[in-house]
């Protein structure tokens, strides 16, 4: 007869969701964080274009991702992080739509407005502080998925190309399938 250790039996069981939510988190948290901080030295000027709003907190929910993000564009302590949706911090504006659908907005080849009202894309909270965010990035010269790219080299710039080229395939089955 096998004796239970009373503390083993106490640790709870998380769902396999969950988990998995956590893990992805974990996994990602140190790219999101060299990724923020290489924007805020290379882009001072952004938080200038956003004035009061850079203090904000966003919420960047992709949809078809396990976790959400957490962005606050301080330029003191700017701050990009993997979070799960039962964990949400509480955000002045959110920004929700497939992944890449937010890609292509970063990438700059895709409007917002059309995005909007399309409805791939949905935003609640301050509209206000969502239109300074995305005036801000528009005025940035490039592309901020390109330059994230190129911070990891010839495999950064290879996922890129390749989520482009799901993109394109997505939204051409999409126009044939409207026709």
């Amino acid at each position: 007869m096998k004796h239970l250790n009373p503390d083993k039996a106490a640790i709870p069981r998380l769902p396999r969701a969950e988990t998995i939510t956590l893990m992805s988190c974990a996994l990602v948290q140190p790219l999101l964080r060299r990724v923020v901080r290489q924007i805020a030295t290379r882009h001072p000027n952004l938080f200038e274009r956003l004035g009061s709003y850079r203090t904000i907190d966003y919420l960047i929910d992709p949809i078809d991702f396990p976790f959400a993000l957490h962005l606050r564009p301080d330029p003191l302590e700017p701050l990009l992080r993997a979070v799960s949706r039962d964990v949400t911090p509480d955000a002045g504006a959110t920004i929700r739509g497939r992944f890449l659908t937010l890609l292509r907005l970063l990438d700059s080849s895709e409007d917002g407005d059309a995005a909007f009202f399309s409805r791939d894309l949905e935003v609640s909270g301050d509209t206000e502080a969502i239109v300074r965010l995305r005036n801000a990035l528009d005025d940035l010269d490039g592309s901020i998925a390109e330059e994230v790219a190129n911070m990891f080299g010839p495999p950064g710039r290879a996922i890129l190309g390749r989520l482009r080229q799901m993109y394109l395939r997505r939204h051409s089955a999409e126009k044939l399938a409207q026709a």
